[in-house]
């Protein structure tokens, strides 16, 4: 394929989800790792996910940041196949090429070359918090999407890691300058955690966890009792920055963080995960979706708080006698047809199939660690695991997952004060079968093939189900 000008395209844009699910295997998956101490720098590692490849589930590349105490979280491309949506920008040369590092306590975004050796990323620019401060007045940047008119960074901070309110810094495409921030009206928007779309409906969505000192420590006790932590869902002009709608979800239903809007450049609906109830320490999934001009939000699952010993428990659980599910990470297939559930605190991956998107039902789950019960990967079967499916990511043609197991540094040491380790698992499915779970028992990479830190979210070459938007039908 090439564009009007004689210029190829990225191989990797896709102009539909059908496209994209057609596309060549991944080879390999990018999976940034942490030192929760910080005494060791944090890193860009590269896992090979080729099946007939001698170095199957093995790390084949490694890039050490060049400073400390980052905590990389979330990452992303510098473009995607929202490039179709760029007013002539994909005819100049755009590629899936660059991965953008934000470190979510430093506040400084690291950025890493994967061409032209892909196991072997360069840094090649560090755009810093005084930077991003002067240039879009935020920090603690979160999460990252490649988007129309840049690169929009939302953030959890005000400049200088003040309490906020967060939002959205837009980056240049080429150039990685910080461009401005993205907001023109917040409204009531203070609180802010991911930020998504509907390229061809005009909409943006944002979503609700905490301000830098609501989180920096872990979750607070009286913060969480009071419904202090974010409930909201908020929608905007995408094209203006403007916003136009609140939806509250009910001050019970704490920290609204995971957004995955359908892969339909078509449809107007999505999911978001709701952590915890205060009411029952359930989890839940939500939809979003617009009905006559407004936008709604229904709860479609409930996963309820599983009993357990209060002498099995951390300390910050013994008071409730029973581990939440702390859904920490939702994941929608390109298809649009199964959405993924990740419970951090009881360890189970839930798997649903949401072809009628309003009536969820579930196909499949497994189990690796977990507060309780601590659940061993099938390659090690006497040796319990910590941690639980945290970060989960599937690729374009649905038929492998990954995990991760950290969440972040204070939540880890808070809900597996003993230690939460450092493992990625793969877990493979089959849409055509109707879905279904199964752990890989060839794929296993942990412990010290990462060298003392912790791993969390997880790119995949080429795309992957949460990395790209569509234009096209």
């Amino acid at each position: 394929m090439s564009s009007p000008t004689g210029h190829e395209l990225d191989p990797t844009f896709y102009r539909s989800p059908g496209d994209a699910i057609a596309a060549p295997a991944e080879r390999l998956a990018y999976v940034v790792a942490f030192d929760r101490s910080g005494q060791q720098p944090d890193a860009l590692t590269v896992i090979d996910t080729d099946p007939g490849s001698a170095s199957f589930g093995r790390v084949v590349g490694w890039a050490d940041l060049p400073t400390r105490g980052d905590e990389l979280h979330h990452f992303g491309w510098n473009a995607c196949s929202s490039a179709f949506a760029h007013a002539g920008h994909h005819t100049d040369g755009l590629q899936r090429r660059y991965l953008l590092l934000p470190g979510l306590r430093s506040s400084n975004v690291h950025i890493y070359d994967t061409h032209p050796d892909p196991r072997q990323p360069r840094l090649v620019r560090t755009v810093t918090a005084e930077e991003l401060a002067a240039g879009a007045g935020y920090s603690r940047p979160h999460t990252l999407h490649c988007g129309p008119d840049g690169i929009y960074l939302s953030c959890l901070g005000g400049a200088n890691g003040d309490d906020g309110p967060g939002g959205i810094a837009v980056l240049d495409h080429d150039t990685f300058d910080v461009l401005r921030a993205w907001e023109t009206d917040r409204g009531p928007q203070r609180l802010a955690y991911d930020a998504w779309w509907h390229l061809n409906q005009n909409t943006l969505i944002t979503s609700e966890w905490g301000t830098p000192s609501m989180i920096e420590d872990g979750v607070v006790p009286e913060l969480l009792l009071n419904n202090e932590y974010g409930h909201a869902l908020h929608f905007w002009d995408l094209a203006e920055g403007r916003h136009r709608q609140r939806v509250d979800l009910g001050a019970q239903h704490q920290m609204v963080l995971e957004l995955r809007p359908s892969h339909d450049p078509g449809a107007t609906w999505g999911f978001v995960g709701v952590v915890v109830s205060t009411e029952d320490l359930s989890a839940s999934v939500w939809r979003w979706h617009r009905e006559n001009g407004d936008w709604q939000a229904d709860k479609v699952i409930t996963i309820p708080a599983e009993p357990a010993p209060a002498e099995e428990l951390p300390p910050a659980l013994q008071p409730f006698g029973a581990v939440p599910p702390l859904v920490t990470d939702i994941n929608l297939s390109v298809d649009d047809r199964f959405l993924y559930v990740s419970c951090w605190g009881t360890g189970e991956l839930k798997q649903y199939d949401v072809s009628d998107p309003a009536r969820p039902r579930e196909t499949g789950s497994v189990r690796l660690g977990g507060i309780t019960g601590r659940v061993p990967h099938p390659a090690e079967p006497d040796r319990p695991l910590a941690g639980g499916p945290q970060m989960v990511e599937v690729s374009r043609d649905g038929r492998r997952i990954y995990l991760t197991n950290s969440l972040y540094g204070s939540w880890d040491d808070q809900f597996y004060p003993d230690g939460v380790g450092s493992w990625f698992a793969k877990i493979d499915t089959d849409p055509d079968a109707g879905g279904g779970l199964a752990v890989d028992e060839s794929f296993f990479p942990h412990g010290p093939e990462f060298r003392g830190r912790r791993v969390h979210q997880v790119r995949l070459q080429g795309g992957d189900a949460s990395s790209d938007s569509y234009c096209y039908p």
